[in-house]
């Protein structure tokens, strides 16, 4: 098992699909128009039931670098923290994807949540760099839980290896990977 100590809390690198993992919270990568979309927005909502969708469409929108939390409706988890990160190598990606990793930390903890999965965001259809995500992701993780946090555990839930190896890279390698 891959995992980083950050004083009492931890960093765990796992291979698995986040939907499906029995953890407090998930974060899922939005647009946004705070729609879930296809691929993993297509199995939350279909696992989970019209109700994340609804609760969605209640907050209404979700802007680039910012988080909002819904329930997880039947699905293992309890929430799921969306954020909005950077798409299609837009300006500023590296800032963009800190600001929305800090904002889905910050609706975790303004919930009490102390277990919360990330999966890698913005790697696939929006073609952020992989190294890239794991640096800005896992600093920024590690940074907030050496604060005042609730948070005990962070995963980072990685689908293959392709988007396994650069995070697991970087959780044992530390600052500058």
């Amino acid at each position: 098992m891959v995992q980083k100590k950050i004083g009492d809390r931890v960093i765990r690198l796992v291979m698995g699909d986040i939907t499906d993992l029995e953890v407090e919270a998930f974060v899922f990568d939005i647009t946004e128009d705070a729609k879930l979309g296809s691929g993993y927005g297509s199995a939350i909502a279909t696992r989970g039931g019209k109700v994340i969708q609804e609760e969605l469409d209640a907050i209404g929108s979700c802007p680039t670098g910012e988080a909002i939390v819904t329930t997880a409706g039947k699905l293992k988890a309890s929430h799921i923290v969306h954020l909005n990160g950077p798409k299609f190598h837009e300006e500023e990606t590296e800032q963009k994807l800190a600001r929305a990793t800090l904002s889905a930390l910050e609706r975790a903890r303004e919930k009490g949540i102390k277990q919360l999965a990330f999966p890698p965001v913005g790697t696939g259809i929006y073609q952020v760099d992989l190294g890239l995500c794991a640096r800005v992701m896992v600093d920024t993780v590690s940074e907030h839980l050496q604060q005042d946090t609730c948070l005990e555990e962070v995963l980072f839930v990685a689908l293959d290896p392709r988007e396994f190896n650069p995070l697991q890279a970087k959780i044992e390698g530390g600052a500058g990977k």
